[in-house]
């Protein structure tokens, strides 16, 4: 199965990706966790893509598309993969589908989580992350201790810089403008098909493995 995992930022794509990878044995991938990881480590692609993310925009597509080129050429990636967070733009989206032609692996699948922008906004100013294992939690369903200090490996649970209420509302428009326009694309390929995203982590799961069973 190679498929791709679209929705705004906050829509819990991430979840459902890492869920419905270990459930399809398929590699999860991540750009957000790549350029998290580069900007951790300080290196030149880190710092260019915090920039960017810090204020709310997308790190640019020939920068995205070198790193997923590079990923996809792993062995692990054959039996299939779940893409998160990529692609975000149509040049994003034209990008893989030269690469996936290279490889004779067209996509199967690109499911669009559907989540009320206000919704989002709460659910991601009320996020926070732990600085050390990457833990998340959330002040309202899964609040962190109140020291703040990770029970497990000591790590500081902090609020990420681009889950500020300001950045979120910027994010969401850039998704808006950017983003948005790939359902159209995917659509013309008869490859999109939306689910309602707002719910419970097993109540989206399940609508999504009832479309794959589906197909």
């Amino acid at each position: 199965m190679r498929m791709v995992l679209l929705g705004a930022p906050g829509s819990g794509k991430g979840t459902q990706a890492i869920r419905l990878a270990r459930s399809l044995y398929i590699v999860h991938i991540s750009t957000g966790d790549i350029f998290r990881q580069a900007i951790q480590d300080n290196t030149d692609l880190g710092r260019k893509a915090k920039e960017f993310m810090n204020q709310g925009h997308l790190v640019p597509d020939d920068i995205v598309l070198n790193i997923i080129q590079e990923r996809l050429s792993k062995q692990d990636c054959e039996p299939g993969f779940i893409f998160d967070g990529f692609p975000r733009t149509l040049p994003q989206a034209e990008g893989l589908d030269s690469l996936l032609d290279k490889c004779v692996t067209p996509l199967h699948l690109v499911i669009c989580l559907e989540v009320p922008s206000q919704k989002i906004i709460e659910r991601l100013s009320a996020r926070r992350v732990c600085q050390k294992c990457k833990q998340d939690f959330n002040l309202k369903s899964n609040p962190p201790p109140a020291d703040l200090v990770h029970p497990g490996c000591g790590g500081r649970i902090v609020q990420r810089d681009d889950d500020l209420p300001e950045t979120i509302k910027k994010r969401l428009e850039v998704y808006q403008r950017q983003t948005e326009p790939l359902k159209q694309y995917y659509r013309n390929k008869k490859l999109l098909v939306e689910v309602d995203g707002f719910g419970t982590v097993d109540e989206v799961f399940v609508r999504i493995t009832n479309v794959l069973d589906s197909r």
